[in-house]
């Protein structure tokens, strides 16, 4: 465990500290577009942070072979190259696409060719562990269509989830940290060294992500970009195919007692190539969501809109930090739901408590439908939010009693004073309030 932490924190710090000089890099080069009609940021951001992302790839795969123990990963084992090839391939396309956007077909053909380069050097699904069934072996068609299915899927959904700041980072961060408590329960528990490549993927994933956060929360100062919302995603693709299709069933049946159990063990891993990805559920509905929803209207799937998952949240009265906690709410219940259903699935109250946290969640994701009515004297100890009514009351008042526009005088959250231009209304009619304004709007 001590080396898979060393590891993860090299890929955190090369990762964070790599990430300034990209942004700097990124503003010289350009890669800096206009606002789009689908963005929620406000100003021109930076991307391509996905360069540091992978050169804190590459660091963390320098060190784990360099480790006493995780370099049996690399001796035993062809698919960390096979990683940092169809890596490096996806990140060079995501690089020309925060450049100079290169068109979605283009795109997706590059996807499929990293995820056959990764098939040709031993990366592929083997096998499918069937509930009730047992071990099925797959032909080397199969198993090749299969896998790159599942890596473009689960790259697409990543891409797609990648709309707020901090959002694909942190969804994909907590997936990874789920994967890697699985694939760690497997290879040390049951003693199955096949789970080693998936458990080092994980722990890499985990300081990638780590690392970028503090420079993509909210407000970001640089976006990851395609160059890291793929890559970010095919790590995780390849973590997955490597537990389920290397993984023998007929191994831990030596633990369980029977094929058929052993099987069942394997359920929140084989699961992921059903959905594609219990691990990121929301992203893959996200996605399965914005191809029926653009089809339906006639629309390319891979034609941008305002209709993911996250900008809802921000229509229904979320802020923007409130949008990205509730999407890693759901993502983190899903994932560790899972990982503790693999541990002991036969628990009830495992049940009852993912019951109890998702009307909790339902609870959290209805809240601006439930913003309630402050009495007067309590509003100067409530947020701002909950006092758009009184402006907006005393505003009408202003107007009424006919005072000249920008003479009355509304207390601020800060405690300033700034005059109100009467006739100017901001969202839901709320009166915009001098230069703090915009304070409204995000609300």
């Amino acid at each position: 465990m001590r080396e898979y932490l060393l590891t993860l924190c090299i890929t955190a710090a090369v990762t964070y500290l790599l990430t300034g000089p990209v942004r700097k890099f990124a503003i010289v080069a350009g890669a800096m577009p206009e606002i789009r009609a689908r963005d929620v940021h406000r100003e021109p951001t930076p991307r391509l942070g996905g360069i540091a992302m992978f050169f804190g790839l590459c660091a963390g795969l320098l060190v784990a072979d360099h480790l006493a123990n995780l370099n049996e990963v690399f001796a035993k084992s062809n698919e960390p190259r096979a990683l940092l090839s169809g890596a490096a391939l996806i990140w060079l396309i995501g690089v020309l696409d925060d450049k100079f956007e290169i068109d979605a077909l283009i795109k997706l053909g590059g996807q499929m060719i990293a995820a056959g380069v990764m098939v040709m050097q031993g990366l592929t699904i083997l096998w499918l562990p069937i509930p009730g069934v047992g071990n099925v072996a797959l032909t080397q068609w199969q198993g090749t269509l299969l896998t790159v299915a599942l890596v473009v899927i689960t790259i697409n959904a990543v891409n797609f989830v990648d709309g707020l700041d901090g959002l694909a980072g942190g969804m994909v961060c907590i997936a990874a940290a789920a994967f890697f408590l699985y694939s760690y329960r497997i290879w040390y528990s049951y003693g199955i060294e096949a789970a080693a490549p998936a458990t080092l993927f994980a722990a890499i994933l985990m300081g990638m992500c780590l690392g970028f956060l503090p420079h993509n929360m909210h407000p970001a100062r640089i976006f990851m970009g395609d160059s890291g919302s793929m890559l970010i995603g095919l790590v995780l693709a390849a973590g997955a195919i490597s537990i389920t299709g290397q993984v023998d069933p007929d191994a831990l049946a030596l633990f369980t007692g029977s094929e058929k159990a052993a099987v069942h063990q394997t359920v929140p891993v084989y699961i992921p190539l059903l959905l594609p990805l219990t691990i990121i559920a929301v992203p893959a509905a996200d996605l399965v969501l914005a191809i029926v929803r653009r089809t339906w209207r006639g629309q390319s799937p891979f034609a941008a809109d305002r209709g993911h998952l996250h900008h809802r949240l921000l229509e229904i009265g979320h802020s923007h930090s409130r949008a990205v906690l509730i999407m890693y709410f759901w993502s983190a219940l899903i994932a560790f739901g899972a990982l503790a259903y693999s541990v002991n699935s036969a628990s009830m109250w495992i049940v009852l408590g993912v019951v109890f946290l998702s009307a909790v969640g339902l609870v959290l994701l209805l809240l601006p439908r439930f913003t309630p009515r402050v009495p007067v004297w309590a509003q100067r100890f409530v947020p701002p939010r909950y006092r758009r009514r009184r402006r907006a009351a005393e505003a009408a008042v202003a107007m009424e009693a006919g005072e000249p526009q920008g003479t009355r005088q509304v207390p601020h959250e800060t405690g300033e004073r700034a005059p109100v231009t009467a006739g100017v209304s901001g969202v839901n009619g709320a009166t915009a309030i001098g230069p703090r304004s915009r304070f409204l709007d995000r609300r």
